[in-house]
């Protein structure tokens, strides 16, 4: 298996590979579309996931979803995202996590998100083999109320259901407070893994409540 880490500012797109394929997780913002599609065309892909609804995330999924003729998987309780982030009210309670939730509130208002529907809906305990990837779904409500992470074997890619902005923690902004601080447990309860987040460096994992 590889990892394939595409930095998109401050927004991570990974493309996990195998011998039967490869997916990519998440698609990062428009202005790195046609850097992320340059890498994507290193690799079978054959599934575009995403994380969750928020247009960091998946700004280009449906022109990624065109140009390499690949579906679109999701969590159901993320479709209302699309297009309109602002469907799921977002909240924090730290300094840092404020001036994060101001800065994506005007992403929000003023970014543009295509309207594209996934034909794959994924849930907790999904696997993805059929798509060329040993990897399983994983339910992480909070963030959003329908973010998912996929793990694979000693690895976790959590989106935004833990953050490492500025420092690793748990999500900075949420729909949710007591769903995140949930999730947040159940990965720790996983054991030694190594997290890959939606924004941010790997990092082993750890307590993070």
């Amino acid at each position: 298996m590889e990892i394939h880490r595409i930095n998109s500012g401050n927004v991570n797109c990974y493309i996990v590979a195998d011998q039967g394929g490869a997916i990519l997780i998440d698609t990062g913002r428009q202005q790195y579309r046609e850097k992320i599609l340059k890498q994507c065309r290193r690799f079978s892909v054959r599934l575009i996931v995403l994380t969750h609804g928020h247009l960091d995330h998946c700004q280009n999924a449906a022109y990624l979803a065109d140009a390499l003729s690949v579906p679109i998987a999701m969590h159901e309780r993320d479709r209302n995202l699309i297009p309109d982030n602002t469907k799921q009210p977002l909240s924090s309670n730290t300094f840092l996590g404020r001036i994060v939730l101001s800065a994506s509130l005007r992403s929000f208002e003023k970014d543009t998100l295509d309207v594209f529907e996934p034909t794959v809906l994924l849930r907790a305990g999904d696997s993805l083999k059929p798509y060329g990837v040993d990897a399983e779904v994983v339910e992480l409500p909070g963030h959003t109320n329908g973010s998912i992470g996929l793990k694979l074997s000693d690895v976790l890619f959590v989106g935004d259901a833990l953050m490492n902005m500025f420092y690793p923690t748990t999500a900075m902004l949420y729909t949710d407070e007591s769903l995140m601080r949930q999730s947040a447990v159940q990965i720790s309860g996983m054991g030694n893994m190594k997290i890959y987040f939606g924004h941010g460096g790997p990092v082993r994992n750890r307590n993070w409540v």
